[in-house]
């Protein structure tokens, strides 16, 4: 159970989040940022939301909820997708599994609750859709870092390696079946481990022993504002949507109606995208919400941001008409430059003729 993994965690040198939901650090962040780019690291994500579709009409409703094509999804493959609201607005950004029994969908740590009622809401008496929230009975584990492949060659999981992001399995960890799928919920390489939980500390600690570095949510949160990849009350709000945050490699342009849908194909048409998200490199970490000018406009705000051994690195929204990549702005009394972050694209769809 999740009261032996996190005690086998603590004696691992894992300090507990205030509420108790996580490791924030296991005291070598240093070593798992290291790790998690140059070798291969072990983060516990279980804290994160997991919501299953069960039904004949699952495919159908989660395809008319979400911005990707989930119609086209086979069974053995998955996707990263955006839940908006009906003017576009972006309320989480999630990862989907199809089996064939159900989809299973990752969501953030602090959405499982809020997306549960949104996609009841939308569930009609006729529709042949079952909604239920499995957080409580699952772990979950992601390994990062180039050197994944060798966890899972060693774990006799090779039949994964190569498969594109989303694809995903079940296997046996520790003589037990999990699913494991490719990806890491950033462009680092690595694998996603769905494991029942009343078994998540023989797994965790079959992981343990093929010498991986532990990772904290210090270390996650330190990557993944360098990588980009925005998350709710910060980058994902309803004062912004999908485009702006850089998702459109998570919109499909030809699947048809979804909530939301004319918004953005009207802003991808007249390409009426207003502002947009960049990394912003600085001399020293500022702290979020923190305005963004241009010698004396404002144009911006930024949104998250971390300290680095060169400075602080931070994320921000910033008007479009003021420019983009190596722009010089003032963020605070010093000057900071936007840069590009690999998880972002800011490319409008041309339909192919």
């Amino acid at each position: 159970m999740m009261e032996e993994l996190r005690e086998n965690q603590i004696k691992l040198g894992g300090v507990l989040s205030p509420d108790g939901t996580k490791i924030n650090s296991f005291g070598n962040d240093r070593a798992g940022l290291e790790a998690a780019q140059t070798g291969v690291g072990l983060y516990d994500r279980s804290h994160w939301g997991l919501l299953q579709l069960k039904g004949e009409d699952r495919s159908r409703f989660l395809h008319n909820q979400t911005t990707n094509n989930i119609n086209s999804l086979k069974s053995g493959q998955g996707c990263d997708t955006v839940f908006i609201n009906s003017t576009g607005r972006t309320l989480d950004l999630a990862t989907v599994y199809v089996t064939d029994e159900a989809i299973e969908v990752l969501v953030s740590p602090n959405r499982r609750s809020f997306l549960m009622t949104w996609m009841d809401r939308y569930i009609f008496p006729m529709d042949k859709v079952e909604l239920t929230d499995i957080s409580e009975q699952n772990a979950i584990f992601t390994l990062l870092g180039p050197h994944s492949d060798r966890i899972l060659e060693k774990l006799n999981l090779k039949s994964i390696i190569g498969q594109p992001v989303g694809s995903h399995l079940t296997g046996e960890v520790a003589n037990c079946l999990v699913r494991v799928g490719v990806g890491t919920g950033l462009t680092l390489p690595g694998y996603t481990f769905i494991i029942p939980r009343e078994k998540a500390l023989p797994v965790w600690q079959e992981f343990v022993n093929t010498e991986v570095t532990l990772l904290g949510e210090n270390v996650w949160e330190h990557l993944r504002i360098l990588q980009g990849r925005p998350v709710p009350d910060r980058e994902l709000t309803e004062e912004y949507n999908p485009l702006e945050s850089g998702l459109w490699k998570t919109i499909s342009f030809d699947k048809g109606c979804y909530i939301g849908q004319e918004t953005i194909a009207r802003l991808n048409t007249y390409k009426g995208v207003k502002q947009r998200l960049w990394g912003v490199k600085l001399d020293h970490p500022v702290e979020p919400d923190t305005e963004i000018f241009l010698e004396e406009t404002k144009i911006g705000v930024l949104t998250s941001c971390t300290e680095t051994q060169t400075g602080g690195f931070g994320l921000a929204y910033v008007k479009t008409k003021a420019g983009g990549e190596g722009l010089r702005v003032t963020v605070k009394g010093q000057t900071g430059e936007l840069v590009s972050v690999p998880f972002l694209t800011h490319e409008y769809y041309q339909p192919k003729s």
